[in-house]
C-alpha cells in the first residue's frame, strides 16, 4: 500500500518535514507520480521488527540476576 509524506509521518509518529528530507535524501524508497512522493508503507515492517527484537534483547538484559561478586566477602 502507497502512502503519502504525510500518513507515513503519523505511521511514523515522525515530523512530516523529517520524512520528507529522509525521502529526498533517498533514505526512505518513494516513487513520485508528478505531485507527490508515494511511500511503501511495507518497507517499515522489518524496521518495527528489528525494534520489538532490541526492546526484548533489553527487557532479558535487565531481567537477568547480578552474579556475586567474589570480592565483596572480605575476609581480613
Amino acid at each position: 500500500m502507497y502512502l503519502t509524506i504525510d500518513e507515513i509521518a503519523d505511521y511514523l509518529s515522525m515530523d512530516e518535514s523529517r520524512v520528507k528530507a529522509l525521502v529526498l535524501q533517498g533514505r526512505i524508497r518513494s516513487i513520485h507520480d508528478g505531485e507527490q512522493f508515494l511511500i511503501n508503507k511495507e518497507q517499515f515492517t522489518t524496521h518495527f521488527e528489528q525494534v520489538e527484537k532490541y526492546k526484548q534483547m533489553i527487557q532479558e538484559y535487565w531481567n537477568e540476576p547480578l552474579l556475586e561478586d567474589i570480592d565483596v566477602k572480605d575476609e581480613d
